[in-house]
């Protein structure tokens, strides 16, 4: 985010610097630059740079992550006070699921377990293991067993956690259960 500032503020002074070069021009041609100029040409750098990077975001962290790691869900949005947004409507989060390395319990070949990252701009991102059932299909959110618990990974999972139901037709459930099988 640091750099992302220093960027911005690189921006500005670029666009300002512009400014400079059309106010000086303008005193050779015999006229005079209006005085708003340079404040002006500064915040049409600073706009322009961070709505550039808004845009581009979800492409640049989807181009970070490792292998056998894919995007599940992408959420769009547009808020009223970025009007562009309803012209190209921005991705804001995304959540990916490391497929690559979900596992099939011994127990029940029915259930994996998977990790999904959520990613949201300008926030760390979030690591939520889940159990998929395709028999089901459902998913809920994994919840470690204790040391000395005596349950099957299969019981501890029926007892703890809550199943949503999954579409068929969803991602994560396309991604893991189909792929897999």
């Amino acid at each position: 985010m640091l750099f992302e500032f220093i960027a911005t503020i690189a921006a500005a002074f670029g666009m300002a610097g512009l400014a400079l070069i059309i106010t000086h021009l303008s005193k050779l041609a015999g006229k005079r630059a209006p005085k708003w100029l340079i404040p002006l040409f500064a915040a049409i750098g600073m706009f322009a740079f961070q709505i550039h990077q808004e845009y581009n975001w979800y492409g640049q962290q989807v181009s970070k992550l490792p292998a056998g790691v894919q995007v599940v869900k992408v959420a769009k949005s547009t808020e009223w006070f970025r009007p562009w947004s309803y012209v190209k409507p921005q991705i804001l989060r995304f959540i990916a699921a490391d497929t690559g390395n979900a596992s099939v319990q011994v127990d029940n070949p029915n259930i994996y377990l998977v990790n999904l990252y959520l990613f949201e701009r300008r926030r760390s991102v979030q690591k939520v293991p889940q159990v998929i059932d395709c028999r089901i299909p459902a998913r809920a959110d994994y919840v470690m067993p204790e040391k000395d618990s005596k349950l099957t990974i299969d019981e501890h999972v029926r007892q703890t956690t809550a199943w949503r139901e999954l579409a068929t037709d969803d991602p994560l459930f396309i991604s893991i259960c189909t792929d897999k099988s």
